[in-house]
């Protein structure tokens, strides 16, 4: 499962996958690194990314506990009338946090709102690319095709978040991609 998560304003896409009783967690971050986080880090299509390997247990009603690469933490979640989203507690710090799934309407629709700065288009599931629609460098319009990714014998045609200008094309005819994978950035 993906997930967009922001964290005081900074945006991190998050892939969990349930192994071993754990989690597998792949965290690919958009503007900065993640510099408090353990781990190895690798570095993907410009995007800071961290692969990390946590165990996570519901100790009480809105208290997780966290065993994150060997070291515990105890996460608190609360709720604030009035704000979207929900703020964590982590050793006495506060953070502002929202989860959106990229699959809901309510979660493109947010995302859509947000037409400032650079907007990455990502895969959605994994495939391989057919056919690029627009070259970089195009102008294109909110909602215009960029792309056709294949999966399952089905084609997809990816469109841009926002209007703008594609800055960076990844995605290359006939290469297969991942789920979560950069594809392209529009600005």
């Amino acid at each position: 499962m993906t997930r967009e998560i922001l964290i005081a304003g900074r945006r991190y896409q998050v892939g969990l996958n349930r192994v071993n009783g754990g989690w597998d967690c792949v965290v690919r971050s958009g503007k900065s690194g993640l510099r408090s986080s353990p781990g190895p880090s690798t570095s993907t299509k410009d995007a800071p990314v961290r692969r990390l390997h946590l165990d996570a247990v519901l100790t009480e009603a809105g208290v997780l506990s966290l065993l994150l690469e060997g070291k515990s933490y105890e996460v608190k979640r609360e709720s604030l009338a009035g704000r979207p989203g929900v703020t964590i507690v982590i050793g006495g710090r506060r953070y502002p946090v929202e989860v959106r799934d990229p699959r809901s309407l309510r979660g493109r629709q947010l995302a859509a709102a947000e037409t400032d700065g650079p907007r990455t288009l990502l895969a959605p599931m994994p495939g391989k690319i057919v056919r690029l629609l627009v070259a970089e460098g195009a102008a294109v319009e909110a909602g215009q095709g960029i792309l056709i990714i294949e999966a399952m014998k089905m084609q997809n045609e990816l469109k841009s978040p926002k209007k703008g200008v594609v800055r960076k094309m990844y995605a290359a005819p006939g290469a297969a991609v991942n789920a979560g994978e950069e594809l392209a950035i529009v600005e």
